[in-house]
């Protein structure tokens, strides 16, 4: 697992042992990436569900503002700060070990996001698909506008989203990664594309 491009490029990053977390490719991860173009350079990141933090920290690669992760396993947390270490952008992140269920419910104060990354494990889509509706509705309350939520999740799952549009979706064997906005039709600005 690497940083793909940007101020970090070809830097290693720790990956996790076991498959507590799907790592995404780096083909899929330039794809998304060459998508989101010019809508991460100085963003507020999210990245949910983060793992050792391979979206958001290629998001500071690519000159996002700050980046916010969210995990809640132990090994996954303290893998992700010693990548955050490696990089030394502890000045550029926030770290919460939070379970997102109950943040979602809760009154947090974080920064308004214009990026989010949503990628939860993919069994929650079939046992917990009400409460990632309603991790998507108090996630959508911390976005800017015209924000984007990038959703990644099993090609044999759905779990269409109140209060966002499409505006593009990629599949990469069984996997994923729709590209939504928050807020309005997005469709009169970003054609769906599939590929």
């Amino acid at each position: 697992m690497r940083i793909i491009a940007g101020e970090f490029r070809g830097r290693k990053l720790l990956a996790p042992l076991g498959d507590t977390t799907r790592p995404i490719t780096d083909r899929a991860k330039q794809s998304l990436f060459d998508t989101l173009g010019d809508l991460v350079a100085g963003a507020i990141v999210y990245d949910c569900f983060a793992g050792t933090g391979s979206m958001g920290l290629e998001s500071l690669s690519r000159g996002a503002a700050h980046a916010v992760f969210f995990d809640l396993d132990r090994s996954a947390l303290s893998l992700l700060r010693q990548n955050i270490d490696a990089l030394k952008v502890q000045d550029r992140t926030t770290v919460l070990g939070v379970d997102l269920f109950k943040w979602a419910r809760g009154a947090w104060t974080v920064p308004t996001t214009d990026l989010v990354f949503l990628d939860p494990p993919y069994r929650l889509l079939r046992e917990r698909p009400d409460d990632l509706r309603s991790l998507t509705d108090a996630l959508r309350t911390h976005m800017s506008t015209g924000a984007t939520l990038v959703f990644r999740h099993s090609a044999a799952d759905a779990l269409p989203l109140a209060g966002f549009q499409p505006w593009d979706q990629r599949t990469y064997g069984d996997m994923v990664i729709e590209l939504l906005r928050a807020g309005h039709d997005a469709r009169a600005f970003f054609p769906v594309a599939s590929k």
